[in-house]
């Protein structure tokens, strides 16, 4: 395969199949292939899958059944690989279903990506001994990150300032909702060094801000360099260390693993940002225990204590589950009730669906849809509410801001606030990647916009202090 071809991938889901998907891209490009933005032109399509909700599995039949619709109106042929984790979890039902499919591979084992094309490459050419169908679902022995090809400079430069790290995958939480335990298995954390190393090769293209991703990242213990564990405080506090590192990001966590050192780098580290993913999923104590949890409402209301205590300016946001199996009005209530008084910068919000293969989808008690539909709707009207207020509490405020991209119009830029918000600002393309201390003027539902103060542009740390003050008022369990 050393002719050029052309490369489409789509992911579903989570920021980690963001970035497994950049690690393909990145693999594939030694075999010869280059990116498109379309499908319709692409010689080889990775669909990159995501197993969490029922929604987004169908979607990728749905596209599947487009693809292969459009090769057969096209008159051409094209391969089509199914990575991911609803790869890993119905690797033989996609083969059945969708005709359109070359090559199965789950989330562990797409380091073998060029070696499974090359075989896939074979059957269809009649070659002898080619398998008829390839599904790669099995967890390797061999660390995948040891064989995954690093980026280029300039695939580092097109992907712009901001990049996520995959340090940590899988979970052994076992919550009764979840697939990840069976897609992506065991807790297994990266070395410190080889992460550092990714860092290094990233900020040296450009990167400013690295955001640290896992299943359950809060867990990290990968090996320092004496072959002790680093938990995920010394993690923040060596990539923050990396010159040209601005800012530092990490999501997303579980309550259980909140101890008082990473509590403590959000008040000592200043290139953390004052901006905690923390997944609550219900505020009812009853359902908390059916989900497996491990974590009771009273905990998190006093994380969420300890970590404002720590860092004033934090903002908060979270995921929730709504309709669980047997789910009453008043374990709802008590969602909406911990939700009203936390306060949330944004979260995430679902109505449960159940997912093959995990306890809940057994469970008695299953909600009618109605009743699902009624809950989601007054949740989301409370958190919709929560961050418009918090949003509209920016105006007047003063933020650095990390520009990242060209916005709508001539010489717009938008950016990111310390609190993942947009912000347009007037500025010239030349400073993407830059830091500006921007005043926010003007709040809408989908943006902030302001004006950059005294028209300077910092390349380094944070410039000034950002101050928000969240609510305040006591937390009673």
């Amino acid at each position: 395969m050393s002719e050029q071809r052309k490369l489409y991938v789509r992911s579903f889901g989570c920021q980690m199949n963001v970035y497994d998907a950049q690690r393909m891209t990145d693999t594939l490009a030694r075999e010869g292939y280059v990116e498109t933005d379309s499908p319709d032109d692409a010689d080889l399509v990775i669909l990159n899958t995501c197993h969490i909700r029922e929604k987004a599995a169908e979607k990728v039949y749905s596209e599947l059944g487009r693809l292969r619709k459009a090769q057969e109106e096209a008159g051409r042929q094209q391969m089509v690989a199914v990575a991911g984790c609803v790869a890993q979890a119905e690797g033989a039902e996609i083969i059945k279903r969708a005709r359109a499919v070359d090559l199965v591979v789950g989330p562990q084992s797409y380091h073998k990506l060029p070696e499974l094309l090359a075989e896939a490459e074979a059957r269809r050419s009649g070659k002898a001994g080619a398998r008829a169908k390839l599904v790669e679902t099995e967890f390797p022995v061999e660390d995948k990150f040891d064989f995954l090809a690093p980026p280029t400079r300039e695939a580092i430069g097109k992907r712009g300032p901001t990049a996520f790290v995959t340090v940590q995958e899988g979970c052994d939480k076992f919550c009764t909702f979840c697939v990840v335990p069976y897609t992506r298995g065991a807790e297994v954390s990266r070395p410190l060094a080889k992460i550092l190393d990714e860092v290094i090769r990233l900020a040296d293209g450009g990167v400013r801000e690295i955001t640290l991703i896992g299943q359950n990242v809060n867990a990290y213990h990968g090996l320092d360099a004496a072959g002790r564990p680093a938990n995920l405080a010394e993690l923040v506090r060596r990539v923050a260390d990396v010159p040209g590192i601005a800012r530092v990001r990490y999501t997303t966590s579980h309550p259980r693993d909140m101890d008082e050192e990473l509590i403590a780098a959000h008040r000592d580290m200043p290139a953390l940002m004052p901006y905690l993913h923390l997944p609550v999923q219900s505020g009812s104590n009853r359902i908390l225990a059916a989900m497996n949890r491990k974590h009771d409402r009273e905990l998190f209301f006093e994380i969420v204590a300890r970590v404002r205590e720590a860092r004033p300016d934090i903002a908060f946001s979270s995921d929730f589950i709504v309709g669980f199996p047997g789910e009453s009005d008043e374990d709802f209530a008590d969602t909406m009730d911990l939700v009203g008084r936390v306060g949330f910068a944004s979260a995430f919000s679902f109505k449960y669906s159940p997912r093959p293969g995990t306890p809940a989808a057994g469970m008695e008690g299953q909600l009618p849809e109605d009743v699902k539909s009624a809950r989601i709707y007054a949740l989301q009207a409370l958190l919709d509410r929560q961050k418009a207020a918090f949003d509209e509490a920016c105006r007047g405020r003063r933020f650095d801001i990390l520009l990242e991209k060209p916005g709508r119009f001539p010489g717009q830029l938008i950016g990111r606030s310390p609190y993942l918000q947009s912000v347009v600002v007037e500025a010239p393309r030349e400073a993407i990647g830059t830091l500006a201390r921007v005043e926010v003027r003007e709040v809408s539902t989908k943006s902030l916009s302001g004006d950059i103060l005294g028209g300077e542009f910092f390349a380094g740390r944070p410039i000034g202090e950002t101050r928000f003050i969240g609510q305040s008022e006591k937390l009673e369990a």
